[in-house]
């Protein structure tokens, strides 16, 4: 055999095995995006149903509960793309399409959660953070057009808004029913002080007059009954301060 065929030998032996390896870490790198795209769909689905199952019943509205399964739909569909043999995914597509079908007469089941003290306040903001992140998501994955994301967006904040409102009045009335008037003249002051500061505090004027009206009530019974300011410590003026600073912590519209 000759130099000429040995050289030729060795270097087509080299260009099969370059090939090979090539081709095995085209395969491992198409197993591994396939992987990344099913955890990845995996985890909107779950965020989906989460917020579904989980939404209080006076933030969850048929329009809500509607998005939500369309787009758990539009996941599921690409999901059983990659997993075309997954029987329990195709049965829930099926099943969301038939409440979709039903459009904004799907059924809302969810009930009212009060918001009565910082660890549900802290549950149901965690609860739009994940909405807020589902959204941003599907907009920029292609499944919510922008205008869509921008409204749904702009509902998230006033939802917010809506949490703090019963929040701050489920803790003043609470301690004006345990006559702790300054406790509930610090909660009244809370939220006056907190739609103050909104953006467009037009749509809450109702709710700002009854804060006023509540936060004039408490402040003559805290004069009359010479009670001690409210800004002494305690756990309602603590627990108050440190929901505050969460929430400017991790702002949902940063």
């Amino acid at each position: 055999m000759s130099a000429l065929v040995i050289t030729l030998l060795i270097v087509g032996g080299i260009a099969l095995l370059m090939v090979i390896a090539y081709v095995n870490h085209a395969v491992e790198n198409s197993k591994l995006d396939k992987a990344r795209q099913r955890a990845d769909l995996l985890d909107r689905i779950r965020r989906c149903q989460d917020i579904s199952e989980r939404m209080p019943g006076q933030l969850m509205t048929p329009q809500l509960k509607l998005l939500l399964s369309q787009l758990q739909l539009q996941v599921s569909e690409r999901l059983l793309a990659l997993d075309k043999q997954n029987a329990a995914l195709r049965s829930d597509a099926d099943t969301l399409k038939a409440q979709i079908a039903q459009g904004e007469s799907i059924a809302v089941k969810n009930p009212p959660q009060p918001i009565a003290n910082e660890a549900k306040a802290k549950d149901v903001r965690f609860l739009l953070e994940n909405l807020h992140a589902l959204i941003t998501g599907s907009v920029q994955g292609g499944l919510l057009p922008a205008n869509d994301g921008k409204h749904w967006l702009k509902q998230i904040r006033q939802m917010l808004v809506l949490v703090h409102i019963e929040f701050f009045s489920t803790l003043g009335q609470t301690a004006m029913q345990q006559n702790q008037p300054g406790q509930a003249r610090l909660a009244f002051e809370r939220g006056v002080q907190y739609l103050r500061k909104q953006p467009e505090p037009a749509p809450y004027q109702a709710q700002l007059k009854r804060f006023e009206e509540q936060l004039a009530r408490a402040n003559a019974l805290v004069l009359n009954n010479n009670v001690p300011a409210a800004d002494e410590p305690s756990e309602l003026t603590e627990g108050l301060k440190g929901l505050e600073e969460d929430w400017k912590k991790k702002n949902i519209y940063d």
